[in-house]
C-alpha cells in the first residue's frame, strides 16, 4: 500500500478533522526555514487535526498557531540536539543517512516532527538512494530505530499498536482514538473528542 492509501486509513481512524480552519500556505515559512518540502501526507494530517494529542501521549503540532507551533518546536529541538554528543549512540543513523556527522533540520539529516510524553521523538529522514521518506525514532535514551515507511503508514501502525517506537514498544488503546485539541490560551481547557468506532485491529 502506498502513502495515499495509508493516509486515507489514518483519516478513517481519526474521523472528523479539527473544527479550526488553518491556512495551508503557512507551511511555506517552515519549509523555507528547513530548506526542503515536507512530505505531503504529514502536512495533510497536521492540517486536518493539529495541534492535537493522540491517545493521551503523541503530540502533533501545526506551523500556524501561536501556541503549540511546529516551527518553533522544530527550531528548539534542532538547537538542543545539536549540543549533544552523538559519537556513541545506539543504532547510529549516520551510515543509513549517508552522512559523517549528525545533522538536524536538513534535507540529508533528521527533522523532528512529532514527540511523545513518554520521551520518544519521531524524525523524518530522506533516503540517500532516492527511495523516499523514512521514519527514525529516538527512544529518549539516545538509541535510534529506523522504519522504512512514510509518516502516514507509521502513524497508522502506531495507532494499531504495532512496535514502531522500537522493539517491544507496542501498546494498543482499545476503542476509538482519543483526540485532545490542545489549548490555544492559558485559560482554555483541553477538549477531547473521539474518532469513529473500530475493531481491535483497526
Amino acid at each position: 500500500m502506498n502513502d495515499s492509501g495509508y493516509l486515507q486509513k489514518v483519516f478513517a481512524v481519526l474521523g472528523d478533522p479539527s473544527p479550526v480552519s488553518r491556512d495551508p500556505s503557512m507551511w511555506k515559512d517552515l519549509e523555507e526555514y528547513l530548506g526542503f518540502i515536507l512530505p505531503g501526507d504529514f502536512k495533510e494530517i497536521a492540517e486536518a487535526y493539529a495541534p492535537v494529542r493522540l491517545n493521551g501521549h503523541l503530540y502533533l503540532l501545526h506551523p500556524t498557531t501561536e501556541r503549540w507551533n511546529l516551527k518553533e518546536e522544530i527550531a528548539a529541538d534542532i538547537e538542543a540536539l545539536g549540543d549533544l554528543d552523538w559519537d556513541e549512540v545506539e543504532g547510529d543513523p549516520r551510515p543509513s543517512l549517508g552522512i559523517e556527522r549528525m545533522e538536524f533540520g536538513t534535507r540529508t539529516g533528521l527533522t523532528p516532527i512529532v514527540s511523545a510524553d513518554s520521551g520518544q521523538t519521531v524524525f523524518l529522514a530522506n533516503s540517500p538512494h532516492g527511495c523516499g521518506w523514512r521514519i527514525l525514532i529516538e527512544d529518549g535514551d539516545g538509541e535510534f530505530f529506523e522504519y522504512a515507511m512514510g509518516f502516514s503508514e507509521w502513524l497508522y501502525r502506531y495507532l494499531a499498536g504495532e512496535d514502531v517506537f522500537g522493539p517491544n514498544s507496542s501498546y494498543f488503546y482499545p476503542g476509538p482514538v482519543a483526540l485532545q485539541d490542545l489549548p490555544m490560551s492559558p485559560s482554555d481547557h483541553p477538549m477531547t473528542r473521539y474518532g469513529p468506532p473500530r475493531d481491535g485491529t483497526l
